[in-house]
């Protein structure tokens, strides 16, 4: 078992993984070239050709990522409670790692080594699953990290990479007894495929249809800056917000801004009549919000817009549309800011700061292996402590019940 080996053999196998990422950069960026000519002579959607892409940067912050969940403290063994009861037995409870973890995942090439970081770090040994799509990047990936393995003296069976056969993977999410975890990292196709065929647990790292809401009496330069890169930054991914939420009150003086700015930033935005009638001749162009939009995850520079009557109306909309991911207000108002954490039921609730921080790298995890938006048995990023289980070490010196 994994967790058996000494921990600092472990970050050694990391500090090994992260040098041969590095080293052999020139020939993950070839095959991930050939995957992404690949994809757009398919004309796959321009925000999942993004996913798929690396380049020198990203294959860097792969390796700087692995470095990261390297330094972090073993969470193998750890002691997280304990106590003595009264008759005098001592209690003591101690993480170990889950056992056998599949990732399933499609077109984020980067996962690869993300989940064998995280994996190796916390004992336990990992079945990749990539899509189609980032077959080539994959393949040289595992390749790179599992020769790391073997410099390092770890078992080549630590990490397994599958093919992007449906029928394999189906019969992988049904194997009780020898897997004991699924997290998968993809669409709604995905999340259904597996609700309908697996046997053993699911954590779903699931979409990510997340908020702006902008309060009555927030900073207008703030708003701005907060809903532009909440949007903009990286539009693709499953932490971008999707929507606009503005109070009535500060949508005069904020809503034409901010319009100003995304439409700039190439976003093609959905507002609501009230919002266009606030707008003026500056809507002209612009199309009217459906329900539709309200509940698509766009991954796109597409964004819908809507003006809120108050507080309690945005979180009766994120209530009805939101995925439960990342939700945030902009607002000047401490009571504002405590009754929307109070109020919305997502993952990670944010006051004044972007959504694009609902990331393990930026939480300081080193890495992540995806956002579970459930609430059994993690949420949020998923990082050491979400791969990990405990046990109850229990001493007596002859007690008898």
């Amino acid at each position: 078992m994994l967790g058996r080996l000494p921990g600092h053999q472990r970050d050694a196998a990391l500090a090994e993984m992260a040098d041969a990422l590095e080293r052999r950069s020139a020939e993950i960026l070839r095959d991930n070239a050939l995957d992404v000519e690949a994809a757009k002579r398919a004309r796959t959607a321009p925000a999942l050709i993004d996913r798929l892409l690396l380049d020198e940067d990203r294959v860097r912050d792969m390796a700087v990522g692995i470095r990261a969940v390297a330094a972090l403290p073993d969470p193998v063994g750890e002691v997280d409670g304990g106590r003595t009861l009264p008759n005098g037995l001592q209690i003591v409870r101690r993480r170990v790692p889950l056992g056998v973890v599949a990732v399933i995942y499609e077109g984020r090439p980067n996962v690869t080594a993300d989940a064998t970081a995280l994996c190796l770090k916390s004992g336990n040994a990992v079945v990749l699953r990539g899509s189609r799509l980032a077959t080539r990047s994959n393949l040289i990936i595992a390749e790179v990290l599992t020769g790391a393995l073997l410099e390092a003296g770890v078992p080549r069976w630590s990490v397994a990479l599958l093919g992007a056969d449906r029928e394999e993977m189906r019969r992988l999410v049904q194997m009780e007894g020898a897997l004991d975890l699924v997290i998968p990292r993809g669409g709604e196709e995905l999340k259904s495929f597996l609700k309908e065929h697996a046997r053993v647990p699911v954590i779903y790292a699931a979409s990510g249809n997340n908020h702006v809401y902008v309060d009555a009496g927030a900073d207008p330069e703030m708003a701005v800056k907060v809903v532009v890169n909440a949007k903009v930054q990286r539009p693709g991914v499953c932490n971008a917000a999707e929507t606009l939420l503005v109070h009535r009150d500060a949508a005069p003086g904020i809503l034409p801004a901010v319009v100003e700015r995304l439409t700039a930033s190439g976003v093609e935005l959905r507002v609501d009549r009230a919002g266009l009638d606030i707008l003026g001749e500056q809507a002209e162009g612009l199309a009217e919000v459906t329900d539709h939009d309200y509940a698509t995850e766009f991954l796109d520079l597409i964004m819908a817009v809507r003006v809120v009557d108050s507080l309690p109306q945005a979180l009766e909309h994120i209530a009805r549309y939101g995925s439960g991911h990342s939700e945030a207000i902009v607002t000047s108002s401490l009571a504002s800011s405590r009754e929307f954490q109070a109020g919305v039921d997502a993952a990670v609730v944010y006051v004044n700061a972007s959504t694009r921080f609902t990331d393990g790298g930026e939480f300081g995890m080193g890495a992540e292996i995806g956002i579970s938006t459930q609430k059994l048995h993690a949420r949020g990023p998923i990082g050491l402590s979400e791969l990990t289980t405990y046990t109850y070490h229990v001493t007596g010196d002859g007690h008898l019940r």
